[in-house]
């Protein structure tokens, strides 16, 4: 080896990746920097090229007129076309006081509780609260629609508030739909809700950038659609070009996105929904994120029985290690007693007629005493073994109340202790045995009984014997 050569060991390997994507992101920052550099400089030769009334260009004024704010918080369109006539100004600045309350210093040592202001302007208001009629007028007037005194552009105001009548209108006038607010985000990364669809298409219909990077978190809209769960805008997004395997910050890919979110059981569905387009458009379900947590690992972490049974049956594998040694296996089995309304016993099944890893027979009553709540659960775990060591530990894992609201169950359980399994099921763990990680892919093609089938697949019965 010379002495300008080193050993490239997987940490040395993972040092230039890390090197890498900064690089990656800074020529990013820098691109973004330059576009925003060009438009100013457009905007700035086009204002050159018009009269000054003055020597000077003044900022906009800040308004304080209570008449002024009250017509426009409350889309009075009559009042509005009073208040500014043709030719008056409407680029002025609003400071609304209210919403939280924080620390200001007011003098040497002294400091007070104030209201926090955000300036606004009269475009962010009637654009953010749907005033189409308002917001038309002022456009009207001269309105300027890139104006964005707090940080971000009306356009934003109106994508995350859903307001499709209002962004279009925007657009409609040459508001950029590639903005970028002072914390990195597009007016595509604020479309967050299902009712945000008609925005985020006008969006992309007026070109938007469809895998613009959010400058914190290197979000592509598509990142965000998958991770708030929502179905239509991902196929949008997918129709429209979005790539579907780029990673963020986090190393985490759409899939993984829509995968890792904490899911409520009545999100279980759209976020399925979200995973079934994304592997429909190719999306690699083996990429891990910076931690080696697979999708079918954080599809286990939330609980979500559908989506791990698509990830199974798409090939994921089942027995992958994260950084910290777990397999899917314990993911699903750490969080039973919390998702018991998701159906975690579906999980684990799944998992065990995929071939995973079980748990260390020695381990079993600490498995017991926490997901004992979920009866199903520990009725497919215990199934997976042709015996079991039954002690008083295990009688003791189990508390009274839910002993008494698993009564009949958890008796089937405990007397084990006093014989062997049943031949019965003896011979369905010989045959699961047989099969291994194909037992999930051929019982179904058998030519047997349906209760038959289901029993081999570890179907639950409410004892076991």
């Amino acid at each position: 080896m010379s002495r300008d050569s080193f050993v490239f060991s997987p940490t040395a390997l993972r040092s230039l990746q890390l090197d890498e994507d900064m690089l990656e992101r800074h020529k990013y920052r820098k691109k973004l920097a330059s576009h925003q550099h060009n438009c100013y400089m457009l905007q700035r030769g086009a204002r050159d090229l018009i009269p000054l009334r003055s020597s000077t260009t003044r900022p906009p004024a800040v308004c304080h007129d209570l008449v002024i704010h009250n017509a426009l918080y409350t889309g009075d369109l009559e009042a509005m076309q009073r208040l500014f006539p043709r030719g008056s100004t409407v680029n002025f600045i609003v400071e609304p006081q209210g919403g939280d309350m924080r620390w200001v210093a007011s003098g040497e040592g002294l400091w007070s509780l104030t209201y926090e202001q955000e300036l606004t302007t009269p475009l962010h208001i009637t654009a953010g609260r749907g005033f189409a009629d308002c917001l038309r007028l002022l456009l009207q007037r001269g309105a300027n629609v890139d104006l964005a005194p707090g940080g971000s552009t009306a356009l934003h105001e109106a994508c995350e508030s859903c307001q499709p009548e209002c962004a279009k209108l925007l657009l409609s006038h040459g508001a950029n739909a590639s903005a970028v607010t002072e914390d990195g985000l597009m007016p595509l990364h604020v479309c967050t809700g299902p009712e945000s669809l008609d925005c985020a298409k006008y969006l992309l219909q007026y070109g938007g950038a469809i895998n613009g990077r959010s400058l914190d978190e290197d979000d592509t809209p598509l990142h965000v659609a998958a991770r708030n769960g929502l179905p239509e805008h991902t196929e949008l997004y997918l129709r429209y070009g979005a790539a579907v395997d780029k990673q963020n910050s986090e190393g985490l890919t759409p899939l993984n996105a829509a995968c890792s979110q904490p899911q409520e059981p009545q999100e279980l569905q759209r976020y399925f929904k979200v995973c079934q387009l994304l592997m429909g458009a190719g999306a690699d379900i083996h990429t891990p994120d910076h931690d080696k947590h697979t999708a079918l690992h954080m599809a286990c972490k939330n609980a979500n029985p559908d989506t791990v049974d698509l990830l199974l049956a798409n090939g994921a594998c089942v027995n992958d290690m994260d950084y910290g040694g777990e397999a899917p296996m314990h993911n699903i089995l750490k969080v039973v007693c919390y998702k018991i309304s998701h159906q975690p016993e579906r999980v684990v099944r799944s998992l065990l007629n995929h071939g995973s890893i079980r748990v260390w027979p020695g381990a079993l009553p600490k498995v017991l005493k926490h997901c004992c709540a979920s009866p199903r659960t520990i009725e497919v775990l215990m199934n997976a073994y042709t015996k079991l060591k039954v002690t008083d530990t295990w009688a003791e894992a189990v508390s009274q109340e839910v002993f008494k609201e698993h009564q009949d169950f958890y008796e089937s359980l405990l007397s084990l202790a006093q014989g062997p399994r049943s031949l019965q099921h003896l011979a369905r763990c010989r045959v699961r045995s047989f099969l291994g990680a194909r037992v999930q892919q051929v019982v179904p093609k058998l030519s047997l009984p349906t209760f038959i089938k289901n029993y081999l697949l570890l179907d639950f019965r409410g004892y076991v014997h």
